[in-house]
């Protein structure tokens, strides 16, 4: 704003000056002073219009590719907490994330309450009509992770690739463990820099974008990402509009 605000009074005072060069500058040097002045006018008239239009465009890219990056961090979230569910931790590195889809199967169980003779209790009060209730897991065959996830696609074996940024780059993934309560808790993240999602956009305004400091407005921080390495979480620091709009 202080920047347009800033243009625009150079354009009125160089429209200012144009009038008085048209009074007061003798008429053979009329013709060349003026045409200067108009020409410092379309060029201020220009960058105030770039000023408004510039970040407009880069908030169409940005909101754009960023759905496409969030929806990748979403299939590795997915991944990784099928990892967990099956090995008690998650991945540390795509590798092992495409092997593990690629092989590894879902239990399924079915759970079923039930009651038993409570041998104990019955010998201790000496009766035999005492029972207690348990639960009993039966197992009732797996499912392929792979299919169950991916639908049959081989998309996961590419998971680790950015859908747009800079060509060649991949997401970054993480995994280990936090300490609470002294109890060892597996966390995992996977992100990918803002700087690199954004490589040819203007720079300035990138950089305005990796101060955004609430998930309210947009992506926080200076990365998009999932998960976290200090605390259990494996939520997205996104916005709640690029889980739906598209």
């Amino acid at each position: 704003m202080i920047i347009i605000i800033t243009v625009v009074v150079a354009i009125l005072l160089t429209f200012g000056l144009v009038k008085l060069v048209d009074k007061f500058i003798p008429a053979k040097f009329k013709p060349v002073l003026v045409g200067l002045l108009w020409i410092l006018i379309i060029f201020l008239g220009y960058q105030t219009f770039n000023s408004v239009y510039a970040p407009i465009q880069f908030n169409k890219v940005k909101v754009k590719r960023y759905h496409k990056i969030i929806d990748g961090l979403k299939d590795i979230r997915k991944a990784q907490l099928a990892h967990k569910q099956v090995t008690g931790k998650f991945a540390d590195n795509f590798d092992n994330l495409v092997k593990f889809v690629d092989t590894a199967e879902f239990t399924i169980t079915q759970r079923r309450d039930t009651s038993v003779i409570d041998d104990e209790a019955n010998k201790r009060y000496q009766l035999t009509t005492m029972t207690k209730d348990i639960v009993i897991i039966d197992t009732l065959g797996f499912a392929s992770i792979k299919d169950s996830l991916f639908k049959g696609s081989n998309h996961y074996k590419t998971m680790m690739n950015l859908p747009v940024g800079k060509e060649g780059e991949k997401y970054q993934l993480k995994s280990g463990f936090i300490q609470q309560n002294n109890i060892k808790i597996p966390v995992f993240e996977a992100f990918v820099m803002k700087n690199i999602v954004l490589f040819d956009q203007d720079k300035n305004l990138v950089n305005q974008e990796n101060e955004v400091i609430s998930t309210v407005v947009g992506v926080q921080g200076d990365a998009v990402r999932v998960g976290s390495m200090e605390d259990v979480d494996t939520g997205g620091n996104w916005a709640k509009f690029y889980d739906t709009e598209k």
